[in-house]
């Protein structure tokens, strides 16, 4: 892969100011206090809120405290999705710090998966970037690495080591210089206005003619209503990593350098604001 490792670095260390509140109905001993916190846009919300947790069960009749989940403005928000994706999805036009509501109560069984311990995100992290090489290499890296580098990749992003991860996933993102890409690019496209969970076929890097696809040519082929709208004006915003990359950059440099931990490129199409 190229090596851009500050646009890495950038990437790793994106953080979102948020703010934690108790749901007002939930019953507590005293008033509760809202939590603060940087969250990592690269990790998942149920790997890194046990201070929110503690926070929040201090104030909680223990009788009242069963399994842990979030909202945003009336959406529970999917801990199996990274933290930046949610955020780009639900949130991104809106003030900060992030106002997430807590609840302890009334799981929402249709909307969310239930998450019962950290294996739980390793076993869809590691399933997920499995997948990811299946459509890069047709599984010859990941399966080439040792349980120990597996293991590496997810104590990478638990603890957040941006070294520690980088030093094996380098390796899932080279490729044959005959090749000059991947394979197939991973990515799934979310809309904040559809239902459907997202978007995902398989694409290509490189044109049959040997030129650079872009993500503009990404997007007319999987998702056009996100580039042009009836009446030509411009309605969407297309996020990865809450940035709009220009329309001219190459799919292939986008699936190395901005892909979430999860070695999938993450894009969000949301409806421009209005103001």
């Amino acid at each position: 892969m190229t090596d851009d490792k500050d646009v890495l670095r950038d990437v790793w260390f994106g953080r979102i100011p948020t703010c934690f509140t108790l749901y007002q109905d939930e019953i507590t001993e005293r008033e509760a206090e809202p939590y603060y916190l940087l969250l990592p846009r690269i990790s998942y919300l149920t790997l890194v809120t046990d201070k929110v947790k503690k926070h929040f069960q201090k104030v909680m009749r223990q009788e009242e405290v069963n399994e842990i989940w979030f909202e945003y403005e009336g959406t529970p928000l999917k801990w199996h999705y990274p933290i930046g994706l949610l955020f780009d999805l639900h949130a991104s036009n809106t003030a900060l710090p992030w106002s997430i509501t807590v609840h302890f109560k009334n799981f929402p069984e249709k909307d969310l998966l239930h998450c019962h311990s950290k294996d739980v995100i390793e076993a869809h992290f590691m399933a997920c970037i499995k997948e990811a090489d299946a459509l890069k290499h047709k599984s010859q890296v990941i399966n080439e690495m040792q349980k120990k580098d597996h293991k590496q990749l997810w104590m990478g992003l638990q603890n957040d080591k941006f070294e520690q991860f980088w030093a094996i996933n380098r390796k899932l993102m080279e490729y044959p210089p005959e090749d000059s890409g991947f394979r197939y690019i991973p990515f799934r496209i979310y809309q904040a206005t559809t239902e459907r969970p997202f978007i995902q076929k398989l694409f290509r890097p490189i044109a049959s003619g040997g030129q650079l696809h872009t993500l503009g040519d990404l997007l007319k082929d999987v998702c056009p209503s996100a580039i042009t709208s009836e009446d030509g004006e411009k309605t969407t915003q297309v996020m990865i990593h809450g940035i709009e990359p220009m329309l001219e950059t190459p799919i292939q440099w986008l699936s190395e350098h901005m892909s979430y931990p999860d070695n999938f490129l993450h894009i969000s199409i949301i409806p421009r604001p209005t103001d």
